[in-house]
Parts: C-alpha cells; sequence; structure tokens
C-alpha cells in the first residue's frame, strides 16, 4: 500500500479541515493530481487539488455550514475554490466527458472514480489520495511514477483528439518528471497531430512553452520536440537556428547558480532578429514585457571577451542591462561548454564571468543636463533644443560619463 501520509503538507491543519468537512454522510473527497505525484516523486507539492463525489451546490452549502468561505472559480465546469486561513483549496466534483472538439470538452458530473481518472491526460497525473494517505491508483500511475514514465492514459491518439493542448503538456510534463526516451506510443501520436496545435489559442501555445521553458533541464523535451516536428510547428524561428547551445546554457545555470529564466532560453534558441522577434512575440502574444526583453537582446550589439569596461558601459547605456547582459550569458556558456579541460580556453571564461559581473553591478548615470538648463542657457524652445541636448548626451557618453553640468554648458556654443 502506497500512502502520502508522511508529506509534511499532508497534515496541515487547512488542509484537514476541508477534508474532514467533505467527507462522511455518503461523500468522498479525495486529493488529486500533482501534489499526489509530486509528493511520490521528492518533489514540493505546490497547489493542492482536490476531486468529489459531492456537487458544486452541495460543496458551497457544506462550506457555508462550516464558516468557511466559497467562491466559484469554475462552479460551471465543478469547481469551486474553499479558503482556509487564507489557504485555497479548489474543489471539483468528479466528471466524465460528454463531449470534446480538441479545444474544448463538454462534461457531466459523476461519482464514478474510474472514469473520472480515465478522462485525465497522463497516468502520473491521475493519481488520488484518500483522507488517510492511501494513494488510489486507477490508471497505472504508479508504476508509470516508478519508471520515470510520461504516458498518456488509455490510447495516446483519443487522448490527444481530446484536447490538442495534450501535445504540449507530454513533452512538458516529460522535462520535469521523465527519464529516458519518451513513451514511443504517445510520442508518435504527438508527431501526428502536430498540425492540430494552429487550433489551439496562441496564450495557451505560449503559457505550456513557458512552462516547458522552466523545467530544471528541457533540453531532452526540446530535443525531441525538434525530431518530432512540434518544436517547428510552434516556434519556425528555432528550425534554422536549432537548440544547440541550450545543453551549454543548463549547464552554464547550474555552475554559475543563475535561476532558470525561460526568455534566455527562448534567446538561445531563436536568432537575433528584431523583426522576426517582434513577430514571434505577436503570433504568441507575449506580454509586453517579454516582447521587449526579446527585442532588447536582439537589438543590442555583438560583443567581444577583451573589450574595455568604458565600452561595454557605454553600450550598457546605449541599449539596456537585460539585453546586454543576456548576450554576455550565452556567450560565457558556450565559451565555458567549448573550454573543456583546456586551461588556454579558459581565460575566455574569465573574462566573459567579469563582463557579466560587472553588466549586473553598473547602475546607470542620470545624464546632468535637461532641457530647462539648455532654456536657462538663452536656447529657445524648439527642435533645435532637443537637436542639441541629444548631441551633449552623445558627448557626455563618449566620455565615458565623466563631465558635469558645467563642463557639457561650456561646450553649448560649440554644439549650437
Amino acid at each position: 500500500m502506497t500512502s502520502i501520509a508522511g508529506a509534511d503538507w499532508f497534515s496541515d491543519p487547512a488542509l484537514r479541515r476541508v477534508l474532514d468537512l467533505l467527507n462522511g454522510e455518503g461523500a468522498e473527497t479525495r486529493i488529486a493530481g500533482g501534489a499526489v505525484r509530486n509528493s511520490l516523486m521528492g518533489v514540493p507539492a505546490g497547489d493542492i487539488d482536490l476531486a468529489t463525489t459531492l456537487t458544486p451546490d452541495a460543496i458551497v452549502s457544506r462550506a457555508q455550514s462550516a464558516g468557511i468561505r466559497s467562491v466559484p472559480t469554475g462552479i460551471a465546469h465543478g469547481t469551486v475554490t474553499l479558503v482556509v486561513d487564507g489557504v485555497p483549496f479548489e474543489v471539483t466534483t468528479l466528471r466524465r466527458d460528454v463531449a470534446t472538439d480538441g479545444r474544448h470538452a463538454e462534461v457531466a458530473f459523476t461519482d464514478d472514480w474510474k472514469a473520472d481518472a480515465e478522462r485525465r491526460d497522463l497516468t502520473i497525473n491521475a493519481l488520488y489520495a484518500d483522507r488517510s494517505g492511501t494513494v488510489v491508483d486507477l490508471v497505472g500511475g504508479l508504476a508509470d511514477i516508478e519508471t520515470r514514465t510520461v504516458r498518456f492514459i488509455g490510447r495516446a491518439e483519443d487522448r490527444v483528439a481530446e484536447d490538442h493542448l495534450r501535445i504540449l503538456r507530454f513533452f512538458r510534463f516529460f522535462a520535469f518528471y521523465g527519464a529516458g526516451r519518451p513513451d514511443a506510443e504517445g510520442l508518435r501520436a504527438c508527431a501526428r497531430a502536430r498540425g492540430s496545435l494552429a487550433k489551439l489559442s496562441a496564450e495557451r501555445v505560449w503559457s505550456e512553452t513557458k512552462k516547458l521553458l522552466s523545467a530544471p533541464d528541457p533540453g531532452r523535451a526540446l530535443l525531441w520536440m525538434r525530431q518530432a516536428g512540434i518544436l517547428t510547428e510552434i516556434l519556425p524561428e528555432t528550425e534554422k537556428w536549432g537548440i544547440d547551445a541550450i545543453p551549454a546554457l543548463i549547464k552554464a545555470e547550474a555552475a554559475f547558480g543563475w535561476e532558470a529564466e525561460p526568455l534566455v532560453r527562448l534567446a538561445a534558441m531563436v536568432p537575433p532578429d528584431p523583426e522576426r522577434l517582434a513577430a514571434l512575440g505577436a503570433r504568441l502574444r507575449l506580454s509586453r514585457a517579454e516582447q521587449a526583453f526579446l527585442a532588447g537582446w536582439a537589438e543590442a550589439p555583438a560583443l567581444t571577451e577583451t573589450m574595455a569596461d568604458t565600452t561595454l558601459e557605454r553600450l550598457l547605456y546605449r541599449h539596456g542591462r537585460h539585453g546586454i547582459a543576456t548576450r554576455i550569458r550565452l556567450s560565457l556558456a558556450l565559451a565555458r561548454a567549448a573550454s573543456g579541460d583546456d586551461p588556454s580556453r579558459m581565460a575566455a571564461v574569465a573574462a566573459w564571468s567579469r563582463r557579466l559581473a560587472h553588466a549586473l553591478e553598473w547602475k546607470k548615470p542620470v545624464f546632468p543636463v535637461s532641457g530647462a538648463d539648455l532654456l536657462a542657457a538663452g536656447m529657445v524652445a524648439g527642435p533645435d533644443l532637443g537637436e542639441t541636448l541629444s548631441r551633449l548626451e552623445e558627448r557626455w557618453v563618449a566620455g565615458n560619463f565623466r563631465a558635469g553640468k558645467a563642463d557639457l554648458l561650456k561646450d553649448l556654443p560649440i554644439v549650437r
């Protein structure tokens, strides 16, 4: 008998209160999905979701009787969120699929745990734990957790046809939990249905892709996505650029303690072409901040490991820290991978490391002259004033930011 009763989160008073409330009197409620999977795999549980034989109305009624706040977050699909001591728990009535179209499912409530399990995507995501912590496995998920196999429930092609997003979820969960080669049947089903990804909303595609790129090491998943034609389907920009830089970046992240940043990893996979990346951002509906990140990286100039600190600082001022730092990270990762055990090549690694430290510590100086200063010096408002201000700033930058206001205004007749 497999149990998760020893997990720290399982004895949380808020969770125990919800389980006590929603069990008994003919009802059964279990912990479902990710929290069970993660605890069995030694990964932090994350959000704790519950599945129940109670209908949404009955969940709300019991919560009201116990003085627990309920939020109808997805009540039409059977989900009610209960908030206990500030902790939210999503509680969903058991469901079975009535109809699916590859993007949306029409569901009906049920009290059949096996029917609820079989409508889920992957075996490792369809495990339950009852109020005592005993794990209930109705689809073979425990065996797949033992072997770290990411496998669709039942016939892979049927699961993919029900929801095309499962193609990306298959690779995302493989990136986080899989070992060895992907399940062959699942890989074939995803490859055959890759054209259906075009039917999904851009937001759903980018959300799944971003989660995949957040995995500790997405390299193997990306490799199989490329071989199955999935990566080209969602990121055609990678077709000729490739993912060869990803292994070096992942190793550098581990060696230098860098945080895993999906956008930096994406930058390693696509060409630094502002026009193409603008199109990518629009196509996948990236946020403004995400689009600005990619644009800053693409528009940043090529760097050299031997450039002077003053040159780097001028580039940082003109192009911003994030784009330059991303350029340096990728150059450092590639230099480290190329160095191997050759001491003669370690100088490049050390040089790029210094450049990165300098870029991250650098603080942008404030240009000491304003339009008001030029007006006070006798200039008239208009285009000439703006052009003069820009030329003064260029002189100030070229002089490595050393000139003060008085020095710059002293040259005013020259630049007018």
